[in-house]
């Protein structure tokens, strides 16, 4: 690779040595009337007279100034003003140098010399990328070609439709660019018309047959893009993305970095800001443990954890391939500068975390080790309550024994009023955390809603019938729930450790609920198809144990704000732990004598006294 690299530029020298004698002969050949006779040999003296102080000059110069360094299929406007500078300034040392040693052409000659140099060098650097973007313009007329409107006319749009017009690799065409600036409009972006605002989006993808948007204003907030994503998904064209400023940071700005817009995408809403500092002040130098930090949610702790400087972090999960990938990540990304231990384990096993609890002292425990599908736990309520409740109860005893200071238990809105099993159990795991009062560790939850992206949420299911041509399936057209990112999710956890007292129950102020219809609608729209014409959705009926309508969690008289305006403190009444440990023992004997599922529902009613059927639940929020 270097051997053709070395040949490349040595090539390019030869071409230079070859258009700096040409320019000489050129010249002369203009300046005596286009007529070889008419050339005294005189002129042609001091033009040889000045040769060498020509092509000394401007090889020296050249190679100081990296001309032989460019990507001359991606020449941009920046690269051929440095081309010019280079040129000029290599001629100006040439005759300043010929001045000296009394070899100077006459001055007519010289201007027009320069002029032929910088005409041959700078031409030569761009022929290729001219070449490149007239055959994408002669081959754009083909019907096969993707026709793209641009959205964004700043410098990250211009780098994108920079890199789609020279590019082999990308068959495709921007036929117009959209920006809200109306002093761009009626004007060009590297030959493109800026045509004007979000509202002729519509109008131009029909006069245009445009097949793609790319939204490419990296600085625009979560409102701003939601509100023109909302424009675009009625096109029925395919909607793609420039995700966020980072990008430009990080010189990422090119098709490869453009992705597919994600539902999160039309939340219309700034996601939730970590207070960082916070946040590394109590995780910083101290031994963490994630439980369940193989999954959606764990895996991001780990990751959030580990940018915050902690001195170990024990990674636990039962299911070794998608700890093992975060494992790989952490290292590559933090290599020794990150102490991670894997420990694939179960929660249930009690005389295995007390044996890791004392070989590693953790400081911090986040529990997010849970069986968390509803309909799956409806037929299985002996496993939630064996992983949900017995398995938060060792860990909860581990941390007692062993000193840690901090327990934060990830909970969930359907905690609020739970109307399966599944919820059940976590309303019984906060209902343990509540009842150590009196212990040395700070014990809490933190309750959020619906994760997007999350193992087993709705929108890779819709992603996935999408991609099969359908039709998509909801459960009832008129369910709506409460959604967060899992980035969200997990700041919130973060920040709520760093607040966090003892018996406390965080939740998350989330913002205006979403329609599930309206979100396979969306989906639908931003793949590019048309719902119901090209997609059907179909209503398949709730599933056991699943609400028609979650309730806000933001809906308690009794709630503590908190520093973050987002973030809510729910107050519980305190449970004796003689309590839990009676319902404890009762679980346990009805889980080991195999006991009917409908009897451990029913046990379970008996302990989580706001747990009701979804029938019940339903009817009361429908009669309201």
């Amino acid at each position: 690779m270097k051997q053709k690299r070395t040949l490349r530029t040595m090539l390019i020298v030869a071409l230079d040595i070859i258009f700096i004698i040409l320019a000489g002969g050129v010249a002369l050949f203009v300046r005596f009337d286009f007529r070889f006779g008419n050339i005294p040999l005189s002129a042609v003296d001091r033009w040889y007279q000045f040769l060498p102080f020509q092509l000394a000059a401007t090889l020296l110069v050249f190679a100081l100034r990296r001309m032989y360094s460019y990507l001359w299929r991606s020449v941009s406007v920046h690269d051929v003003v440095h081309m010019t500078v280079s040129v000029l300034v290599a001629y100006a040392v040439a005759v300043a140098a010929a001045l000296l040693f009394d070899r100077n052409m006459a001055s007519g000659l010289t201007f027009i010399t320069m002029l032929c140099q910088l005409a041959l060098h700078v031409g030569m650097r761009c022929i290729l990328r001219i070449y490149t973007t007239f055959r994408r313009y002669g081959r754009s007329t083909g019907e096969k070609i993707e026709r793209i409107m641009l959205i964004g006319a700043g410098e990250a749009g211009r780098i994108l439709l920079q890199e789609i017009q020279s590019s082999d690799k990308i068959t495709a065409k921007v036929c117009c660019v959209i920006d809200d600036n109306s002093n761009k409009w009626g004007k060009y972006l590297e030959g493109v018309r800026i045509y004007g605002g979000r509202e002729r989006i519509p109008g131009l993808v029909e006069r245009e047959r445009i097949s793609q948007i790319i939204l490419a204003i990296p600085t625009a907030s979560s409102k701003n893009r939601a509100d023109i994503l909302d424009i675009c998904k009625h096109t029925g064209c395919r909607i793609r993305i420039l995700p966020g400023i980072y990008q430009m940071v990080n010189g990422e700005v090119s098709m490869a970095a453009v992705k597919d817009v994600q539902v999160e995408d039309l939340l219309g809403r700034d996601p939730i800001r970590l207070d960082q500092e916070k946040c590394r002040g109590y995780l910083q130098d101290r031994t963490v443990l994630v439980t369940g930090g193989g999954g959606s949610i764990g895996s991001e702790l780990c990751r959030q954890i580990a940018a915050c400087g902690p001195k170990k972090l024990i990674i636990l999960d039962i299911y070794e391939n998608t700890t093992y990938d975060l494992q790989q990540q952490l290292k590559r990304t933090y290599a020794d500068r990150l102490d991670v231990c894997v420990e694939i384990a179960s929660v249930r096993e009690k005389d295995k975390l007390f044996s890791l609890f004392d070989r590693y002292r953790p400081d911090i425990v986040f529990h997010a080790a849970a069986h968390k599908h509803v309909p799956l736990m409806e037929d299985c309520p002996e496993e939630a309550i064996k992983n949900n409740i017995f398995g938060t109860y060792h860990v909860v005893l581990a941390a007692e024994a062993y000193g840690v200071k901090k327990f934060v238990m990830i909970s969930t809105d359907k905690a609020v009023n739970p109307t399966n099993i599944m919820g059940a159990t976590k309303r019984f795991g906060e209902m343990i955390l509540q009842s150590r009062a009196n212990s040395e560790t700070d014990f809490v939850s933190v309750r959020f809603g619906n994760v997007l992206g999350s193992n087993g949420s709705v929108v890779p299911l819709f992603k996935r019938q999408i991609e099969e041509g359908g039709p998509v399936t909801i459960t009832d057209k008129r369910i709506i729930r409460y959604f967060m990112t899992i980035s969200e999710a997990v700041q919130l956890v973060l920040e709520a450790g760093a607040i966090a007292e003892k018996n406390q129950t965080f939740v998350l102020d989330m913002g205006e609920p979403v329609k599930i219809l309206t979100m396979a609608e969306n989906l639908i729209r931003l793949s590019g198809f048309v719902p119901y014409r090209d997609i059907d959705i179909v209503e398949v009926g709730l599933r056991p144990g699943e609400k028609l309508y979650e309730e806000l969690l933001i809906n308690n008289v009794d709630l503590l704000t908190t520093e973050n305006e987002k973030i809510f403190i729910d107050q519980h009444a305190p449970i004796e732990q003689q309590t839990i440990d009676g319902y404890l023992e009762c679980l346990r004997q009805a889980v080991d004598g195999n006991t009917p599922k409908k009897e451990l529902i029913a046990l379970m009613k008996k302990f989580v006294t706001t747990y009701r059927t979804p029938e019940e639940h339903n009817a009361a929020v429908l009669s309201k």
